[in-house]
């Protein structure tokens, strides 16, 4: 699904990514995780065509096709979904009429007609349901007066609007109380099937004992310098970052 071959990025003429090598295929979970600094926002951004961002090198391959002329909205056409740290207030824009201007965009850029406004409803409600949020929610502007976690659960309904190929999870547990996780997470697993896959990028080990991850990923220096299992997550949590650096520095 996403083959990211030696992909080097800089913002600002500042060299951030110096060498990424990624695959995930349909059906997995991947983690990556990193000391502050390491890149991994750098690469969630890059993956979904965030403008600030310059690759200076190498190519991200989604679906067979290299991706890297094409602008953010091209590629969320296509089904790339990038979760924010810090979501947006759009005052004035209720979370549902947002939602369906993002659907018939996506829906034209397909050449499909708008969704009928009864299907719309459905799936709205059916969707809601599934993450247990209530009507009253989607009425509200979008973000604003939001809490923490409001605006990560919101997120997650958009993704499961969208139905994405890819989700990126930007450091989504970033502010979140222990409850507020557990409902994020909930609604993510919920969403998983073996036709998408979903990129968990975050700091702690905690979000990943809810969204357990096929593999985990440790970026250092704008480089993924070890892989292995939800085991590594574990190892981080208890050694922290200090041993990936004398490791690679050794």
């Amino acid at each position: 699904m996403l083959k990211i071959n030696n992909l080097h990025a800089s913002v600002d003429d500042k060299s951030i990514l110096k060498g990424i090598n990624l695959e995930i295929k349909p059906g997995e979970v991947h983690a990556i995780m990193g000391p502050n600094g390491s890149g991994k926002s750098t690469l969630a951004s890059v993956i979904s065509g965030k403008e600030d961002y310059e690759v200076t090198k190498g190519n991200i391959i989604f679906e067979g096709e290299d991706i890297e002329d094409l602008a953010a909205e091209e590629r969320a056409h296509k089904g790339i979904f990038l979760s924010f740290q810090y979501p947006i207030e759009i005052p004035g824009v209720s979370v549902t009429n947002f939602i369906k201007t993002a659907i018939n965009e996506t829906r034209k850029a397909k050449g499909l007609e708008d969704m009928p406004a009864k299907d719309m409803l459905k799936l709205i409600r059916d969707k809601a349901d599934l993450l247990e949020i209530d009507r009253k929610f989607l009425s509200r502007s979008l973000n604003e007066g939001f809490s923490g976690g409001e605006k990560k659960r919101n997120e997650i309904f958009q993704m499961a609007m969208l139905d994405p190929k890819l989700s990126i999870l930007d450091e989504t547990d970033s502010g979140l109380d222990i409850d507020a996780l557990r409902i994020v997470a909930n609604g993510v697993n919920k969403l998983k099937s073996k036709d998408n896959a979903v990129l968990v990028i975050t700091h702690y080990q905690r979000l990943l004992d809810y969204i357990v991850p096929d593999f985990v990923h440790v970026l250092y220096n704008g480089k993924i310098v070890k892989s292995g299992t939800k085991e590594l997550a574990h190892e981080l949590e208890e050694k922290g970052y200090d041993w990936i650096k004398e490791e690679v520095n050794a």
